[in-house]
């Protein structure tokens, strides 16, 4: 009664009527419920003082102690209270002595907790805002030399309080942290034992809202844990849409990759990949993702390898490729709303086909053929060495593709059965285009035991003819073939007739050269800056 009428009245109430503070006076900003249960008969106990030294909570909720009445003793009894509880306070009702101070701290006492930060009884941070606060040191360490300089300082303080800090300012916050700690700044920067020791000191302080400002700015709910919205924000992917990592979340993987290429390679040694992943709460690449992108000679991911599989994570599992660019801080680093913002969806597939042109920059090629046809030579050819691919095929998401490669082995007389069984079940009446790969040209050709040639059957069928393909040589092997494939997927309009024409792969082989041209154009200007 007293915080809104500001005078003790000749008669006190038996129970007060239910108060609600508004959320505009409230420093906090958040609408504030009272209840008086003073006259409400309880038959259970939330919390009891078993002694003097003593609280026992039968509930998770915050709890603040108050001496009520302060006005009628003389001395104080801190020394007693201190003992029992971190959150105490003394107020006086007749006197109108901390009566707004009171509701003040129960509102900051839910909206900051102190439980989930600091240990008062062993005067220090929990684990659990340790290694919160260490992913949110490594996160803002964007050179990744183990201290905060002055210029991540001050985006970091931008970052978290939309404001930024004097220079002044963060000498002094360096000064105390120098004081206090002989290794806490480095090279004039904060090293991460003086980034936790200010967060202790905040604590300490009361100034618990720092903390946790800093805390739910990096994603953190009140259990610490990255919270479910912050990790997999919304996004909306229309059926037979597809997504790709637009350009800004391509600059932001290669700002990723640059920070911990410490030894500019161009490629992420075990050791770097682990300190990339350190911010992750476990490692997302196994050892099978260094067998199907580019490695250098040492079987280390290199800089196109590191981007592929960005760029496959995102193409199969989008809702996966969010969650990790979460945990590296994307929306923070590039400063976005969310990871949603890194994310382009494609239009339907069927407009491409009705426009006779397509936007997209990711296309989907199945490979099919009878064991020890070739697949796996044809794609070493690839990426120039050994690939492990393992299909479940012929499941409806594996049939979802842009473009089928059919591939038989000319030395084994079975092998094109196969592939023609498989055409003629799942893909002679799609608008998929199909092409057929003639592997192991290098070996004399066999006649196929089937009722035509293949040769025959890709002109039934009005597909391109066969194409020879062999990775036993000594030279790099040809890319010509997946130049085609490619060229396929891109205008999924061109009718199997004209597939046929020479006259259409010269003018579709100047195209993707075109294309190949401004891709590496695109990647040496990627390249530039590092």
């Amino acid at each position: 009664m007293i915080l809104f009428v500001e005078e003790f009245p000749a008669v006190v109430p038996y129970r007060a009527e239910e108060i609600t503070i508004p959320a505009d006076v409230t420093p906090e900003r958040v609408p504030t419920h009272i209840v008086d249960y003073s006259g409400i008969k309880q038959e259970i106990k939330l919390y009891y003082l078993c002694s003097p030294f003593t609280v026992c909570v039968c509930l998770r909720v915050p709890l603040i102690l108050v001496g009520n009445k302060s006005d009628l003793v003389e001395h104080s009894s801190m020394e007693t209270v201190l003992p029992i509880m971190n959150k105490y306070i003394f107020c006086s009702a007749k006197n109108l002595k901390n009566i707004s101070e009171l509701f003040y701290y129960a509102q900051k006492a839910v909206l900051h907790p102190t439980g989930p930060l600091y240990c008062p009884e062993k005067k220090e941070m929990r684990s659990a805002c340790v290694r919160a606060l260490t992913r949110i040191f490594k996160v803002s360490d964007l050179d990744n030399d183990g201290i905060l300089n002055d210029h991540e300082l001050t985006f970091f303080q931008r970052t978290c309080f939309n404001t930024p800090l004097a220079p002044q300012a963060l000498e002094d916050v360096k000064n105390v942290v120098r004081k206090n700690l002989t290794d806490g700044v480095r090279d004039n920067g904060l090293t991460l034992k003086g980034f936790l020791f200010l967060h202790t000191l905040f604590i300490q302080r009361g100034r618990h809202e720092t903390t946790w400002a800093v805390l739910r700015r990096f994603g953190y709910d009140d259990d610490l844990e990255l919270h479910q919205d912050y990790l997999f924000p919304l996004l909306k992917i229309p059926p037979d849409c597809t997504t790709e990592l637009n350009h800004n979340a391509y600059l932001f993987l290669q700002s990723v990759f640059d920070k911990h290429d410490k030894d500019r390679d161009y490629a992420l040694s075990p050791e770097e990949l682990m300190d990339l992943f350190d911010v992750f709460p476990y490692v997302p690449w196994g050892l099978d993702v260094n067998s199907t992108v580019c490695t250098n000679d040492q079987g280390w991911i290199t800089y196109q390898g590191y981007l592929s599989q960005w760029t496959l994570t995102t193409y199969l599992d989008v809702q996966r490729c969010l969650e990790y660019l979460g945990y590296l801080g994307y929306s923070i680093i590039a400063e976005q709303e969310s990871q949603a913002s890194a994310i382009a969806v494609t239009r339907d597939k069927k407009h491409d086909l009705q426009k006779k042109q397509t936007q997209r920059n990711v296309f989907r090629c199945h490979v099919f053929g009878i064991t020890g046809s070739g697949k796996t030579g044809f794609l070493q050819g690839f990426l120039g060495r050994n690939l492990v691919v393992n299909f479940d095929f012929l499941s409806e998401t594996e049939l979802s593709c842009d473009i089928v490669c059919l591939i038989y082995d000319v030395s084994n007389p079975c092998s094109f059965e196969y592939c023609a069984q498989i055409f003629k079940q799942y893909f002679m009446d799609s608008k998929t285009p199909c092409m057929l790969i003639a592997a192991k040209s290098d070996l004399p050709e066999t006649k196929q035991q089937y009722c035509m040639t293949p040769l025959e059957f890709c002109r039934k069928h009005k597909m391109p003819p066969p194409q020879s393909y062999t990775c036993n040589t000594a030279v790099a092997p040809s890319k010509d073939i997946f130049i085609k494939l490619t060229t396929m997927a891109v205008y999924p309009h061109i009718t199997h007739a004209d597939l046929k024409s020479s006259t259409f792969w010269l003018r579709a082989s100047v195209g993707a050269t075109v294309c190949a041209m401004l891709g590496f154009a695109m990647y040496r200007a990627l390249l530039r800056p590092r």
